[in-house]
């Protein structure tokens, strides 16, 4: 093939990648799922996971039933995403009023080495319903499966470590079930709204 034709043969193929990916993250982030969607997303959260509170609760797959549910996956040492996530969600409970009352928050640690319970509650505990959630090393491994997201631990210079980790919220509805996602630093406004139609307020 001529280099020419090889070159542009190479671009229109890393375009379709890309437009491919694009696609596919669109499908999972729209907060209208077709049939084929819900069902293809309807274990999210689901599975073999023993997990605790921070004030001594247990926290498994049962706990998302009863009452709607935002859980997001963070750690106490996060720099700048998990006290903005914090940030936001505090801003968007506010938001709601009355409507978010029963709306709990849950923030499981990717971190469970370094992130005891006590400082957990301390992280979320100014949160109206928050609750960090904890386990051993291998239930959290056990959580990151069952709700799909990824976390990985990032050695620094200084002999410490950070942590990467998917960075979006996710909502559950009263009977468990995944409903929705807000990426990080989505506009409030449009995530009040989502909440609203999704709490029926």
């Amino acid at each position: 093939m001529h280099r020419k034709s090889l070159r542009n043969f190479r671009i229109l193929l890393w375009g379709l990648v890309a437009i491919a990916g694009l696609a596919s993250t669109w499908v999972f982030l729209r907060p209208q799922q077709t049939p084929t969607q819900a069902m293809a997303n309807a274990d999210i959260g689901q599975g073999d996971y023993h997990l605790v509170t921070h004030d001594g609760a247990p926290f498994t797959a049962e706990t998302l039933v009863g009452a709607p549910s935002l859980v997001f996956f963070g750690f106490t040492h996060c720099p700048d995403v998990c006290p903005t996530t914090i940030g936001d969600i505090a801003g968007w409970k506010e938001e709601l009023g009355a409507a978010g009352d029963d709306l709990r928050v849950f923030l499981i640690t990717v971190d469970p080495e370094r992130d005891t319970a006590g400082m957990l509650g301390d992280y979320v505990g100014w949160i109206d319903g928050g609750h960090g959630v904890t386990g051993t090393p291998e239930e959290v491994q056990n959580a990151i499966r069952a709700f799909r997201i990824v976390a990985s631990k990032v050695p620094l210079d200084n002999g410490d470590y950070t942590m990467n980790h998917t960075a979006y919220v996710m909502l559950f509805d009263r009977d468990g079930r995944f409903d929705q996602i807000f990426s990080y630093q989505e506009d409030p406004a449009r995530v009040v709204a989502k909440l609203r139609a999704a709490l029926g307020a």
